[in-house]
């Protein structure tokens, strides 16, 4: 691999007419994703050919009936109503005139209230449950706890205290051409209305599953261009800074900027666009991966340009030096990258895909446009500044903390794979968790509504148990409503679960004594609607309902597994019953085990690989076992840190820690590079170390602050999702310097083997003394 990637670099500096038409070539295909990202999709689609609906299948003695099934929890849309009291004349005439603003929108279908509750009484007369203004203050009292008696309102559409009403409004998606369609044209509509009755003092606030993810989709749109010039900007002051010189500046930061444009183009062409990650994160790992590759063959060119090689020669001599360990590190980082496309979930994996792409188009930008740059006239005095930035400046100061190390080695080495240990066992109290709102900061209106909903409703999400029975049991037995009964029973003794709903209670709701199972026979007089969203006897199956909070998945564990236990034993006393689980919270429990399990199968491939490819690369199984506590040592001290501050272990972290081991091990494959061709020129260990750590430490201090600021940036993201990850990433790519110059050296002092020594004989290396150490 060294031999080729010698000879791709002695392609740019020698035909760089060649090299300069391959980036023409792949910039213009890359231009093609950035302008039509959809060029290839049309390409290859295939006209639909008409087909005919076919007839359902199964049982057609079993047919459903024609009857749209009411249930809560079904809305796109969520609009929050907030009042003092609603059943009072002018609450009751501002919710009206609310709701038909609302409804004469275009793009609003329906709109599902309190007031649109099916009656409850063995006649079927309607009565609203809301009275008109004009009734008596005793009417309206009444009609109050009336509503929150009806099984339909009280702690589904009205909450207990009677101060929030929930009304569930359906879209025409036919008629909706904007966002705002679904979210603020629906609370301006209903304000507006509600305005006319200042004396009502009714607030309106929108949420739901629709303006959730809209909300989410328009940040992170927003945040694309925004970070990937915050991130870019950045790169060029720290540049600056670091080297002191325009010209150096503008050739490390040319070849992220390309790899990027590249990547950016390139997933739109092969379908990856979509991807929340990819809009923020992904730009901002390219920018800093490419800027340290960058950093490193600059700092070799610079040095040889200042001891007086001509450009074409110094840049060959660079490639030669760093080309090996700048294609390791982009191979260990697309290797960490690519362990992600082993998760179970698909936004991870299509992830890992992405930045895979991102880190071979950036390592073919960096080997080709630096070289490309740096032998030609731009850099001719690329070497200016070379030995006065602040780095350079103060490197000395840094050789005292090795000189420490190596003074005391054992105790480093040894201390450092304790310290490691101890920190591994912490993080593994890590407990995985998801919620809904995980990437949304907790000031938007959506989050704020929903989160009114949780504390009042018990939950805005619903989730079903459905209860089933074989065909031996009949229709309407009353069995069926006794265990139903049984299952509503048990969700109520967890207070978590807000608001069960089942056939049982809606039977409840009508006139007359009786237990449960005598009471199956007024299932009938239940209004359709209403009947067939909890009972359908067509498939043997009833539906009991409840909410679920937001307040993370993980809270629910022991709650669900109690629930699990307790439905187990209601249906083993019922012979030819059985339960079900449904809904994304039920998904989200059962994905809890597997977010650990991606987070495991992830770093242990990618782990198992890394170790295998740095013990080929150097050909030494000792170098490969040093390398692991200085590469997993990051890992830990940033799980350790998620612990001390009370977080989980979410999606986001899942992929941050990957995406961290990916970039970790770049500074330990530079500083082993090193090492290894110090050690070829003979001495002992300890010296070897201290001219690998002057030949990488000014990259290895300037590549650490450059993807710290990097990473910096997303921070100031609003997405509480990039927050985490930018965060995990400050801590690991800070940790990893800190391995690398205290536990790194000590484990090389100690136990790196040593190769055949290539030395001319009679020479004596820089840094030694003639004296055996």
């Amino acid at each position: 691999m060294k031999v080729i990637v010698e000879r791709l670099a002695n392609l740019v500096v020698d035909h760089p007419f060649l090299a300069t038409l391959l980036l023409v070539a792949v910039t213009g295909f890359s231009t093609l994703g950035h302008v039509d990202p959809d060029f290839f999709e049309r390409l290859t689609a295939e006209p639909q050919a008409e087909t005919e609906q076919a007839e359902a299948s199964g049982d057609t003695s079993r047919k459903l009936p024609d009857v749209e099934p009411i249930q809560v929890g079904r809305g796109d849309v969520v609009l929050v109503a907030e009042a003092d009291d609603f059943f009072t004349p002018a609450a009751a005439d501002a919710m009206r005139a609310a709701v038909e603003a609302v409804e004469a929108l275009p793009q609003v279908g329906s709109v599902f209230w309190m007031d649109r509750a099916p009656v409850m009484n063995i006649f079927g007369l309607r009565e609203p449950i809301l009275p008109r203004a004009t009734a008596s203050a005793a009417r309206f009292a009444d009609a109050k706890k009336r509503a929150l008696a009806h099984p339909l309102v009280g702690g589904q559409l009205l909450s207990s205290d009677g101060g929030t009403a929930m009304l569930l409004v359906g879209l025409d998606w036919l008629l909706v051409t904007s966002d705002a369609q679904c979210t603020s044209e629906i609370r301006e509509a209903a304000q507006a209305a509600a305005a006319g009755f200042p004396e009502a003092k009714i607030r309106f606030r929108i949420t739901g599953n629709v303006p959730l993810r809209l909300r989410d989709a328009n940040m992170t749109r927003g945040n694309e261009r925004k970070y990937q010039f915050i991130g870019y900007g950045m790169a060029l002051v720290c540049a600056w800074v670091l080297f002191r010189g325009w010209e150096a500046v503008l050739i490390v930061a040319l070849a992220p900027t390309f790899g990027v444009y590249w990547t950016m183009g390139i997933l739109p062409l092969v379908g990856m666009g979509g991807n929340p990650f990819n809009a923020v994160v992904v730009p901002v790992l390219l920018v800093m991966v490419g800027f340290t590759d960058g950093v490193h063959m600059m700092v070799q060119i610079r040095r040889h340009r200042a001891a007086g090689l001509p450009p074409k020669e110094a840049t060959r001599t660079a490639i030669h030096e760093v080309g090996l360990a700048c294609w390791l590190t982009s191979l260990t980082t697309g290797i960490g990258f690519g362990s992600l496309m082993l998760a179970h979930h698909e936004l991870v994996r299509d992830f890992g895909t992405s930045c895979v792409i991102g880190v071979l188009a950036t390592f073919i930008a960096v080997v080709m446009i630096v070289p490309l740059a740096s032998a030609s006239w731009l850099g001719r005095n690329v070497h200016r500044g070379h030995g006065h930035n602040l780095v350079d400046q103060h490197l000395g100061r840094l050789s005292v903390v090795i000189d420490m190390v190596l003074a005391r080695p054992r105790t480093f080495a040894l201390g450092g794979v304790g310290l490691t240990l101890v920190l591994g066992l912490v993080t593994l109290t890590l407990r995985p968790d998801q919620r809904r709102t995980s990437g949304l900061p907790s000031s938007t209106e959506e989050a704020q509504a929903l989160a009114h909903i949780d504390k009042v409703f018990g939950g805005m999400e619903t989730a079903q148990i459905l209860v089933k029975w074989s065909s031996d049991i009949p229709d309407g037995a009353g069995e069926i409503g006794e265990v139903v009964a049984e299952v509503e029973e048990a969700m109520r003794e967890e207070p978590l679960l807000g608001s069960p709903l089942s056939l049982s209670r809606l039977l409840a709701a009508l006139p007359g004594e009786g237990e449960i199972g005598d009471r199956m026979s007024l299932i009938e007089l239940l209004p359709p609607p209403l009947k067939r969203g909890y009972y359908v006897p067509e498939n043997r199956e009833a539906i009991v309902t409840f909410r679920v909070q937001d307040i993370g998945i993980a809270a629910y564990s022991e709650v669900f597994e109690r629930l699990q236990k307790r439905l187990d034993e209601v249906v083993a006393g019922h012979p030819g019953f059985r339960w079900e689980f449904e809904g994304s919270a039920a998904r989200r429990w059962r994905d809890l085990y597997q977010i650990v399990m991606d987070l495991a199968t992830s770093l242990g491939t990618a782990s198992l690989i890394i170790f295998v490819v740095l013990a080929v690369a150097y050909r030494s199984i000792r170098i490969g076992l040093i390398s692991v506590t200085p590469n997993l040592f990051p890992l830990v001290a940033t799980g350790t840190a998620l612990v001390c501050f009370g977080q989980n272990l979410e999606l986001v972290s899942v992929c941050s820690f990957t995406v961290c081991l990916g970039i970790a091990v770049d500074d330990t494959i530079h500083f082993l590079t090193r090492f290894r061709e110090e050690q070829e020129r003979g001495g002992s260990r300890d010296a070897a170390i201290r001219r690998a750590f002057v030949g990488v430490g000014t990259a290895l201090v300037m590549t650490t602050v450059v993807l710290i600021l990097g990473f910096a940036t997303a921070m100031l993201s609003d997405s509480r999702a990039h927050q985490i990850f930018a965060a995990m990433g400050i801590m690991t790519i800070g940790t990893a310097l800190f391995a690398d110059l205290l536990f790194l050296p000590a484990l090389l002092s100690q136990y790196a083997d040593d190769p055949p020594v290539r030395l001319p004989e009679g020479t004596v290396p820089e840094g030694m003394s003639e004296t055996p150490a």
